[in-house]
């Protein structure tokens, strides 16, 4: 039971701590983490591509094009699937069950992988 109340605190504290991060904070939090596992792992070539990813977010993030590029994540995304969805249909009307099948798991992808990027806070 107290195994239960003490994840239950210790997720509300991280989950109320990065509300009030700015998503750059939260952006060099997640490049920070990385390098500390890079250093776990002893992965030096990772580590510093990663402090040069972390001194170029101190250097030039904003929220708002943070915000921006995203948004562009899910255009390109949508692109994407009106692209499957025209590529499932020609293969419908060719009557090839195995390229509607593929056709169809190519489109499923990316719409869940269009959901992820909806589920994001930015």
């Amino acid at each position: 039971m107290n195994y239960r109340i003490t994840l239950a605190l210790a997720l509300l504290c991280v989950s109320s701590a990065s509300f009030a991060n700015s998503l750059c904070q939260e952006k060099e939090q997640d490049i920070q983490r990385e390098i500390s596992y890079a250093e776990k792992h002893n992965n030096q070539s990772r580590i510093d591509g990663l402090k040069k990813a972390l001194s170029e977010v101190r250097a030039n993030c904003t929220d708002d094009k943070l915000r921006a590029e995203h948004q562009k994540k899910i255009e390109k995304q949508e692109a994407e699937i009106a692209e499957r969805r025209d590529d499932l249909q020609e293969a419908k009307q060719d009557g090839d069950a195995d390229k509607i099948s593929k056709r169809e798991r190519k489109l499923q992808e990316a719409q869940e992988e269009l959901k992820a990027l909806e589920s994001r806070d930015y």
